[in-house]
């Protein structure tokens, strides 16, 4: 493989995002015979056929997932020697992906923002997803650095804690349980929840907290694809929820929702700061890591004074 270069790389990640040769070409800005022609010198050259030809387009074989990750890894190199670069002749520049889980963009732009006062030269693309999307950036190389609540097990990675995460039973104002205290595990398994998708990490905290209670996760309840939408059904006064407090900040301080004073809540987890320990810290990375350490905690939404308070 010592004759594979740059393009050729780049006419396999074309073809594998896109699926055909045409869209490979359209994207690159090359004519679809062009972009024949460098994958076939790549396949002459390691022997292996690295697209299966199909009704629905262009499927990657063992080889092409092989090639796609080498080019990926060369790419991320190259925006690293940019950075090192940069670094070595005194500038504070660089770029940064920053991947985010989608409880997270409460107060992601927040991060940022601070974070741009002191390195004004740094630019930052924000990546938001739910969980299984922002491990797909990690597995991928796409994001440098992700902001979630649990780590996954499967990826290599360095991860560290920045701040607290609490975790809060929500209802509307005008729920019959709104004003109760000391709401037992066994009453609120009672109502109707509004949950996130599976893999969620809100939704397997759920999970855990009622898995004491026989047959109670066999229809947890309605499943909804984003917090918003979630907020709104519980303002609605379709069912109750299990919610980051990080997003709920504005909606409690207005009165639309209430948190629901539960035993054992709120559940507190922990923010945490995940990169991928197979690849190198770029000056950006470092410096955003760096940043969280210091400042990540105080850069979260306060919501403790707006926990339920206790009878008199």
């Amino acid at each position: 493989m010592r004759n594979l270069n740059l393009k050729q790389l780049r006419a396999v990640q074309a073809i594998m995002k896109h699926n055909t040769i045409a869209g490979a070409a359209n994207a690159l800005g090359l004519t679809p015979p062009a972009v024949t022609i460098q994958l076939k010198l790549v396949e002459e050259d390691a022997g292996v056929i690295l697209f299966d030809r199909t009704n629905e387009g262009l499927r990657p074989t063992a080889a092409g997932l092989a090639f796609l990750d080498a080019a990926q890894m060369v790419e991320e190199r190259l925006r690293l020697l940019d950075d090192e670069i940069d670094a070595i002749k005194g500038l504070r520049v660089g770029s940064l992906t920053l991947g985010v889980v989608s409880t997270a963009k409460y107060f992601a732009p927040q991060l940022m923002a601070i974070f741009k006062k002191e390195h004004p030269d740094i630019a930052i693309k924000l990546a938001i997803g739910n969980r299984a999307e922002t491990i797909a950036g990690l597995k991928s190389h796409s994001v440098d650095l992700a902001v979630m609540g649990r780590p996954p097990r499967d990826v290599p990675l360095r991860s560290a804690v920045f701040g607290d995460h609490p975790l809060v039973m929500i209802a509307a104002p005008d729920h019959p349980l709104a004003g109760a205290r000391d709401i037992t595990k066994e009453r609120i398994a009672q109502e109707h929840f509004l949950i996130r998708e599976p893999g969620s990490g809100t939704r397997i905290s759920l999970e855990i907290f009622l898995s004491e209670l026989p047959g109670r996760l066999d229809d947890l309840g309605t499943e909804m694809s984003s917090n918003e939408t979630i907020k709104q059904a519980v303002m609605a006064g379709l069912g109750i929820a299990f919610i980051s407090a990080h997003t709920i900040a504005l909606e409690l301080e207005v009165g639309r929702l209430v948190m629901l004073d539960v035993i054992g809540m709120p559940i507190r987890r922990q923010w945490f700061s995940v990169v991928r320990t197979d690849r190198t810290m770029s000056p950006a990375m470092r410096a955003f890591q760096e940043f969280l350490s210091r400042k990540g905690a105080q850069c979260l939404p306060s919501i403790d004074r707006l926990y339920p308070a206790a009878p008199v």
